[in-house]
């Protein structure tokens, strides 16, 4: 059933989000203030087809500490899903991402017609500032910018390694940094086909405010996120114990937690 019901959600992922970008292509003619919705609507659909198609319901916690001004969200990126589900609530959703994604066809012009934020990993120092620039446009704007400290999605249970731009970030722009933990790659794992029946829960915990010194603002990050989604993961064994990818995540944990 797994098996069968995890095909059919994947096709229809794809579909309608290949649909919705085609019956949207309108927006590309108005200005980028008309367009603020799709993101949002985007999310609901696939979270609806989530939830019905593959079993796989969503839960969000926290959403009263997401700021009403502009902010920065630090979020733990285990899988696709933190991408699209908490996008209703966000404002204005603004997305650090690899330079590589605007080459996409359909995608990356939709994401340079919402003026997301392009990161040119070649240019080290120079493509940090220029991020750091587009980001305090954006942060003026009253947007919320999303980035993920690890740079990459991370499987569940795996040792963190966060990136130090978070950091720069930090310092540059002088504004709270919302973290969020995360469990869904226990349900949608990384580069697996599998969609596994349960509760993805995102948890938006208290801003950290601007301030205080580059490491202990990093290293409070960290803790934040990390204890929480440790949480998240206690939370999902209870619910689903004979969940394989939880298994192989308890294997992660004891392998680095004994360095």
């Amino acid at each position: 059933m797994v098996v069968l019901r995890s095909i059919l959600f994947n096709v229809l992922f794809y579909v309608s989000t290949l649909i919705i970008m085609l019956m949207c292509s309108f927006l590309f003619l108005l200005p980028v203030r008309y367009g603020w919705w799709l993101l949002p609507f985007w999310g609901r659909v696939e979270k609806f087809l989530l939830r019905w198609v593959a079993g796989v319901k969503s839960e969000i916690r926290g959403v009263e500490n997401l700021p009403k001004t502009g902010c920065i969200i630090a979020s733990k990126h285990q899988s696709a899903w933190e991408t699209f589900a908490l996008a209703e609530h966000y404002r204005q959703q603004t997305f650090i991402l690899k330079r590589e994604l605007r080459w996409v066809p359909f995608f990356g012009w939709y994401l340079m017609k919402f003026r997301q934020i392009p990161v040119d990993r070649s240019k080290k120092g120079k493509g940090l500032a220029a991020m750091s620039t587009k980001a305090a446009e954006a942060i003026a704007e009253g947007r919320n910018i999303i980035i993920y400290p690890e740079g990459t999605r991370c499987p569940a249970g795996a040792e963190p390694h966060y990136k130090y731009g978070i950091v720069h970030l930090y310092k540059t722009l002088n504004c709270p940094i919302v973290p969020i933990a995360v469990n869904s790659g226990v349900y949608w794992p990384r580069r697996r086909f599998f969609r596994f029946p349960g509760t993805i829960t995102a948890e938006i915990l208290e801003p950290i405010p601007p301030g205080l010194e580059p490491q202990e603002f990093f290293q409070l990050l960290q803790e934040r996120i990390e204890a929480a989604s440790d949480r998240l993961l206690d939370e999902a064994e209870k619910a689903t114990p004979d969940n394989i990818i939880i298994k192989e995540a308890r294997a992660r944990q004891a392998k680095y937690k004994k360095k």
